[in-house]
Order: C-alpha cells, then structure tokens, then sequence
C-alpha cells in the first residue's frame, strides 16, 4: 500500500489506508516529473521510494525515532549537513557537507524546524539528471501548512505518525 498525496476539493492531503492527514506541496502546485525544473516551485508528480530519514537529535526524541525506524533507514542530522542544487555541480541532488563550494541548501535550521524530520524522496536521483529538481523531501510544515518548495510537509505529529505506519516498500504517489 503506497501513501497517496492528492488534492481533494482543492485541499492537499496525504492518505494511507483510512488514515488521512492535511499536507502542503510546491508554491507553484504540480508538475510532470520529466517537466519539473529546479527552482520552479513545483512537486513532481509520480511513485517515489522514501530512500531514509534524517532527524535532529535533539528534536526528535528516542521514542519518536523508535517508532519511525521500524522499516526506513534513519541517521542522524549533524550542524554541517547540506544539499547541493547547484545543476552543474558533480554533487547535484546529493547530500554535502556545509560550508559547500556550489550552492546548496543548509539542513540543520535553528529558527525554524521544517528539518528536524526529513524522509529523502527518490525523485532525480538514479540517475541525477541535472537541473531536474533537487531536494524533493517529505518534511515537517510550516505553521497553516504554508507551500513548500517543491515538497511535501506535514505537521509533525502527522508525519510522525505516518512515517510509522510505513513498510520497506512503501512509496509516496503524488497525483496530479
């Protein structure tokens, strides 16, 4: 069974089974995953592996990350931790170590907690074509469920819980 991210009365929401949770998208809606450019502000649309889960350590408790490493790989977010989404780079789409020589996104946020619980979508990744999109993660969101950037977010109890009702083969569908 896949969690399904779809748009229903014009409200997005991320189901599994009879479990249903309210949940934001890209700023820009939807896109075709063989359209989707970088920047653009859009969720690519398609059946993605949920590759592992990153965690702030001293945000998510032990408890918490029990529940949800039943059947994903999880590791710990570190200070230094970043995302390269500079197309050109060799390290596109792929996890770096901050400060970064191309442009990159930080993952550790201490204003805000968007991050502290972060699955990595297999989205552009095998292979990485450049300039397809980078980045595209199912994260907590920000309060009234603001657009994203690209990716999908849930309040955190949500994805919480979600993340614990996942098996191995799960993958997140997100319709157009």
């Amino acid at each position: 069974m896949d969690i399904i991210v779809q748009s229903i009365n014009g409200k997005w929401q991320a189901s599994f089974g009879d479990r249903i949770w309210p949940c934001a998208i890209g700023k820009n809606g939807v896109v075709a995953a063989k359209e989707k450019v970088e920047g653009d502000g859009k969720t690519p649309i398609g059946s993605w592996d949920l590759a592992k889960i990153l965690y702030r350590a001293d945000r998510i408790s032990l408890e918490q990350r029990k529940e949800i490493g039943k059947a994903i790989e999880i590791a710990p977010l570190c200070q230094r931790d970043g995302w390269c989404d500079e197309p050109e780079d060799p390290y596109y789409n792929q996890a770096v170590i901050v400060p970064y020589t191309s442009r990159y996104e930080t993952l550790w946020k201490d204003q805000e907690n968007t991050y502290d619980l972060i699955g990595l979508l297999s989205h552009n990744s095998d292979p990485v074509i450049p300039g397809r999109g980078s980045a595209i993660f199912l994260h907590v969101a920000k309060p009234d469920l603001l657009p994203t950037e690209g990716c999908v977010a849930l309040e955190l109890d949500n994805l919480l819980e979600l993340l614990s009702l996942m098996k191995q083969q799960t993958k997140i569908t997100i319709q157009g």
